[in-house]
């Protein structure tokens, strides 16, 4: 059975404020410190240092990166949930084009959403269950050859697993 689309684009926008790099409920000048940890991507290029946010509470993983200057190469955000689910987020309030890292539980890159568009309400879905979610600088993904099946190293995943390619 399909939905008319008016009702799917109602319930998809209504899930996303849950698991949505941003809200529409916070405004700009609401500044956000998360703690910063150290996370490692290793890819068949090598190991790639990041410092990321970390946001594992609603109201951090809402608000996101809404209303931020653009990144460093070597910064990030982490969102952390405490199961794996279909993933979607989107772009709204958010000035600077991203790339959406979708993470299994053990740590496993299931996809990329590689250069988002800002400002939009388009979705980019995971395409597999994610339990993690990196966002980094657009383009950031490519230039250190990160794909499916790359590795995400951090306390928050079990990487005792091997990912599949």
């Amino acid at each position: 059975m399909s939905l008319p689309r008016s009702l799917a684009t109602g319930l998809v926008g209504a899930a996303l404020l849950g698991s949505a790099a941003c809200a529409q409920d916070v405004g700009p000048g609401n500044g956000q410190t998360l703690p910063v940890e150290p996370l490692t991507v290793v890819t068949d290029k090598g190991r790639f240092e990041f410092l990321v946010e970390i946001a594992d509470e609603d109201h951090e993983r809402q608000r996101g990166l809404m209303y931020r200057p653009p990144l460093a190469d070597d910064r990030g955000m982490l969102f952390q949930y405490p199961h794996a689910a279909e993933r979607a987020f989107w772009m709204l309030n958010t000035p600077s084009s991203l790339d959406i890292v979708y993470v299994d539980p053990q740590g496993c890159i299931v996809s990329i959403a590689a250069q988002t568009t800002p400002y939009t309400q388009s979705t980019y879905p995971s395409n597999g269950a994610a339990s993690g979610v990196l966002e980094v600088r657009a383009g950031r993904m490519a230039e250190i050859g990160a794909r499916p099946g790359d590795r995400l190293i951090h306390d928050f995943f079990d990487t005792d697993q091997p990912c599949d390619r």
